[in-house]
């Protein structure tokens, strides 16, 4: 018996012995369903309807997604590091090639930890790996590399401390400040942050007037403005490597780490409900076809 037609499709078969041609079922190409199922926005339920085939069926063909580890031809590289979580025990750890938007490294985490960083890095220099500069969120002590401190992130914490609608003008002045961090070269913010201090240092550095406080220092009278400042004044020298040393190529923040985290969250979100193992299945096939 012979068959013909496309896959996917209703097949026609013919009888070798007496010649009659009749219709078959439908005939799935696993390869296509992993597709529509990693690229596309179908849920088991629908691939089982467009296979007429049961869900436990489906769920078989996937298991034919395998993850393989693919080394960059690229080694030189500038990298940027971050962590992203599906609740608060799954979270996924990635090192990007900042220049070509690849993935050369990641990990299932339970949380973010140093030692998880480092055995990333010290993957990539196993695999002759030149690293050239470090952008990251936080850690900044970690690395014998030029590294570059997300500015976008550091304007979440201050943001974190002093919230997004501050009730003093010190406060709101500082905030407006840092939030145009990314239109400002070096030497403008540096003088805003500095001509910011000499405005506000007295507010600042007011302590409580209570005679009820019987410490010989009272406390500050505004001690989340402080680290709010503080943060600030620590990192500086960090929020501006990539404009100190442009030669690493250096991105000024972990934005576009950011948009592949959100791309995806938005395509697990629509398999929502799948296990753990599931997941990561999902993830690693769809970061191997796009990242």
């Amino acid at each position: 018996m012979v068959h013909n037609g496309l896959r996917g499709r209703t097949q026609r078969y013919k009888c070798k012995d007496c010649g009659r041609r009749f219709d078959g079922g439908v005939r799935r190409d696993k390869s296509q369903v992993i597709t529509d199922y990693v690229e596309g926005k179908q849920t088991l339920d629908q691939l089982a309807l467009k296979y007429r085939v049961n869900e436990k069926t489906i769920r078989r063909d996937l298991e034919g997604m395998r993850y393989v580890q693919k080394i960059s031809k690229y080694k030189q590289v500038t990298i940027q590091m971050d962590t992203t979580y599906w609740g608060r025990r799954f979270g996924l750890m990635v090192i990007r090639d900042a220049t070509r938007g690849r993935v050369l490294w990641r990990k299932y985490v339970t949380h973010e930890t140093i030692a998880d960083y480092l055995e990333g890095v010290e993957w990539l220099k196993k695999q002759g790996f030149k690293i050239y500069g470090v952008v990251i969120d936080g850690m900044k002590a970690l690395f014998p590399y030029p590294v570059q401190l997300c500015q976008f992130h550091q304007m979440l914490t201050v943001r974190k401390y002093i919230t997004q609608d501050p009730d003093i003008e010190a406060s709101k002045a500082l905030l407006d400040l840092v939030n145009d961090i990314t239109k400002m070269d070096k030497e403008s913010f540096i003088g805003a942050f500095e001509e910011w201090y000499e405005t506000y240092k007295d507010v600042l550095n007011e302590r409580v007037h209570d005679k009820r406080i019987k410490k010989k220092t009272p406390p500050y009278m505004r001690p989340r403005l402080r680290s709010a400042y503080f943060s600030v004044k620590r990192n500086m020298p960090l929020l501006w490597t990539f404009y100190d040393r442009p030669e690493t190529g250096l991105p000024n923040t972990n934005n576009a780490l950011e948009g592949l985290f959100s791309d995806l969250k938005t395509k697990v979100r629509v398999h929502s409900g799948i296990s753990k193992e599931h997941r990561k299945k999902l993830l690693d096939e769809y970061i191997k076809r796009n990242y």
